[in-house]
């Protein structure tokens, strides 16, 4: 911390913080303070961010000082989101409607169309949710992890409720909903999987049941063809298994801005037919 004043003959420091890319600042809480101590700290603290033109204000606490939260609050700052040990609050120092982004919006779901040789597919029946006891068979389907690749993600979820192992082919589709969780937005992708083995071990804890179905015993079954979203998904991966459709694979890309990569997903049959295209026709 930087001193910069006296209150009652003692000492007021600053709060450290370090400079975000949009012309605000961070400040990460770590070791303990006295709740008086850090009351003053943060009024001097805004008082000179503001005269120093800076405008969001970003404190990270954490959990072990969560004592500190309504000290905060008062200075106006609110809550922008929370992790398991931490919560971040934010604070806008101009007199001018905020352009603070907002907290992540959406949850990212995977469902998985596997298919086998004999042309069956991979359907489970859950223990719990909305499809509890209707004996509604699913495809395998689950949320990615923080940090987690969509196609590792979902070869995952396939592996824990089955115990399948599985090489990921292409996301076919997705599906945007919105106040699914938490009054969060939710973006769902259905992706092909091959299986590479073929017996089931079942996920007891969540799974009530899990079976290789031919797929014209999947389409015949009522309740998947009062299930728009269920008909929908069989006959894209449908489609995909008779090579009548394709869909997105992963392609690793570099960013230009950091030492990082990502996956583009792209429809690399077509991208390949159009180059080819391009090819012939500039070869002519």
């Amino acid at each position: 911390m930087t001193s910069l004043a006296a209150y009652n003959g003692e000492q007021i420091d600053l709060l450290a913080a370090v400079n975000d890319d949009h012309g605000g600042v961070i400040v990460e809480l770590k070791a303990p303070i006295d709740p008086r101590a850090f009351e003053m700290s943060l009024k001097l603290s805004i008082w000179s961010w503001r005269q120093q033109g800076i405008k969001g204000v970003w404190i990270k606490l954490p959990i072990e000082l969560a004592s500190l939260v309504q000290i905060i609050v008062k200075e106006g700052f609110w809550y922008h989101h929370a992790e398991p040990n931490y919560l971040m609050l934010v604070y806008w120092i101009p007199a001018t409607e905020h352009t603070i982004p907002s907290n992540a919006t959406h949850r990212v779901g995977v469902g998985a169309f596997v298919v086998n040789d004999r042309k069956e597919i991979l359907v489970v029946q859950e223990k719990s949710g909305k499809l509890r006891g209707l004996g509604f068979w699913k495809i395998p389907t689950g949320v990615i992890n923080q940090g987690e690749d969509l196609f590792t993600g979902v070869m995952r979820e396939v592996k824990e409720e089955t115990g399948i192992d599985t090489e990921f082919v292409e996301v076919l589709a997705f599906r945007q909903s919105h106040q699914s969780f938490f009054e969060k937005s939710d973006l769902f992708f259905l992706c092909m999987l091959r299986p590479l083995s073929f017996v089931i071990q079942m996920q007891e804890s969540e799974i009530e049941a899990a079976k290789w179905m031919p797929i014209e015993e999947y389409t015949a079954d009522p309740l998947v063809q009062k299930h728009e979203f269920a008909k929908y998904i069989l006959n894209v991966g449908i489609a995909k298994v008779e090579k009548r459709y394709s869909g997105f694979y992963p392609v690793c890309i570099q960013s230009a801005f950091a030492d990082e990569q990502s996956y583009f997903y792209v429809n690399s049959r077509d991208l390949e037919q159009k180059s080819s295209s391009a090819n012939e026709s500039n070869s002519s």
